[in-house]
């Protein structure tokens, strides 16, 4: 069985679910059922192939929120391929390093995404593109238009042999060499994940689920999303760009969505919006949310607002399970601090440097291992060596178990920035700013912000005689790095404090620093 089952089975010779059956909507106005969404990948894969993509081959995806971006993975998943799935908020230089270290031959692309691609043409080994028109932007004349993948068969049927442990998915993530590594999933990963989830929450046919993130994250598509079309449910997507919780919420209400999975920025948003007890939410039964802890406070007044309502932590990551446990809404009161325990068929220790197992309430590095553990990274035998440890995800988080099973996450052995739901690695931002020459050394580091949690903070020593201001730092890595990891501080300093080894001592900085809120973004000290 693979990733293609979950849509082939409105063919006859199967039929274990209607193909009138709603299977996507895109908010609350285009709509796809589960045969228009075997239909429509059918297409795609069929073009894909008489485009020249084989079993094995990668395909990047590079698309905002849509309705096409779920038949295109299904159909690279019915070739055997492996779907390149892209976050399209970096740069081009970052673009351009995933595309070359992926490989990808083909890229599919939203047509206001393809300025970002052009400079960089020459520089990558894309064969081909395929360019879906959004905005008014019109393809351009180095794309083939969408109509090409529209062209295949709608029901032949691809003989491709495809086996369970064969890769469907890669996924790049901060990388703490200043690189990205790409994370790989098989189609059993895949599954099981799903399954995971199914059996911890009851997920079935009538689940309506609304998935708040891109795409080309784990958390919109493989957290519940893909769980609940397993169960033959409905996925409504949000639109990229523009979040508007209110927007968010009329459409859960409007289309009586079961579960939705909301980023703890978002969940503060909910709470401050006016009329939000008014919301007819009868038909919401859970509320995911993860990446951070929630303050106790809102999770006590959305109980009070809407008791009927379970509220969901979470914690995972990309390589190694997404949601690896979770806290149910009865532990709150007693194990609000933890982030719950481990999913089904999820095994959590917590080890010391030398790789022991640690004790109950001793806190060392959290390692999971369960049937969504990723393959490893891509083309990086070393990394993967040392990540994934006979048949363990070395996290890089720091925790501790405490006697009933509970975790607790404490710290990050890995140097992590985690803002708005994404994880960004400090050596990704100082690599890019310490390229300008008027800066002799900088460190960065996550200082706390009131809405997203953290916030990217860069402390910078100049070179000798040297002065720049804010804007020009921010001009020099405009291209060169995504906007969310861009520094919402910098802080011009005489000299970084350090060790007698040379070694940046960050925890001083963040003592030094974490409680600077102001109206400008740049300090002198």
């Amino acid at each position: 069985m693979n990733v293609g089952y979950l849509v082939n089975r409105v063919e006859s010779r199967i039929r274990t679910i209607s193909p009138e059956k709603i299977a996507l909507k895109l908010e609350s106005n285009e709509t796809w059922t589960y045969g228009d969404l075997n239909r429509i990948s059918n297409q795609y894969a069929h073009s894909l192939q008489r485009m020249g993509i084989v079993k094995g081959d990668r395909v990047g995806i590079l698309l905002y929120n849509c309705l096409e971006y779920f038949a295109l993975y299904f159909a690279i998943a019915k070739l055997g391929a492996i779907a390149v799935r892209i976050n399209f908020r970096l740069s081009s230089e970052e673009f351009e390093y995933i595309l070359n270290d992926s490989g990808t031959k083909i890229l599919c692309l939203h047509s206001s995404i393809q300025g970002k691609i052009e400079p960089i043409k020459s520089s990558i080994k894309v064969r081909e593109y395929v360019c879906l028109e959004n905005e008014n932007i019109t393809s351009a004349n180095w794309t083939n238009s969408w109509d090409v993948l529209e062209k295949g068969s709608p029901s032949e049927v691809l003989g491709i042999d495809i086996d369970k442990s064969d890769p469907v998915m890669l996924m790049y993530t901060s990388g703490t060499t200043g690189r990205p590594k790409g994370a790989l999933w098989s189609h059993e990963n895949t599954l099981w994940f799903a399954n995971m989830q199914i059996l911890k929450w009851g997920i079935n046919e009538q689940s309506i689920t609304m998935s708040t993130g891109p795409l080309y994250h784990v958390g919109a598509m493989e957290d519940i999303s893909l769980s609940v079309l397993v169960m033959g449910g409905t996925v409504i997507l949000t639109s990229s760009g523009g979040f508007d919780i209110e927007r968010v919420l009329s459409t859960a209400e409007q289309e009586k969505v079961t579960d939705i999975l909301l980023f703890p920025f978002m969940v503060y948003d909910m709470l401050n919006v006016n009329g939000f007890s008014t919301y007819d939410f009868t038909s919401l039964k859970r509320i995911f949310s993860g990446g951070d802890p929630v303050v106790p406070w809102a999770i006590e007044q959305l109980h009070d607002l809407f008791p009927h309502i379970d509220f969901v932590q979470i914690y995972g990551l990309t390589e190694g399970t997404p949601i690896a446990a979770s806290l149910d809404p009865q532990d709150v009161k007693l194990k609000g601090h933890s982030v719950g325990k481990p999913m089904p068929f999820t095994e959590i220790k917590i080890v010391d440097d030398q790789g022991n197992v640690l004790s109950h309430g001793n806190v060392g590095e959290v390692c999971i291992k369960s049937p969504s553990v990723s393959m490893g990274y891509w083309r990086k035998p070393e990394e993967t060596a040392s990540t994934f440890v006979n048949g363990w995800c070395h996290t890089g988080d720091l925790g501790y178990l405490d006697k009933d099973g509970y975790l607790t996450i404490s710290g990050r052995k890995k140097d992590m920035i985690r803002s708005g739901g994404e994880n960004i690695y400090a050596v990704e931002v100082e690599d890019v700013i310490i390229r300008h020459t008027a800066i002799h050394d900088v460190a960065v580091i996550g200082i706390p912000d009131p809405k997203y949690i953290e916030a990217v903070c860069a402390i910078i020593v100049l070179q000798q005689g040297e002065v720049v201001t804010e804007k020009e730092i921010l001009e020099f890595i405009d291209e060169k790095i995504a906007g969310y990891k861009k520094p919402k501080q910098i802080i011009i300093v005489d000299e970084l404090p350090r060790t007698p080894s040379g070694k940046i001592q960050k925890f001083i900085l963040r003592e030094q620093f974490s409680r600077i809120f102001s109206i400008g973004n740049i300090y002198f000290s």
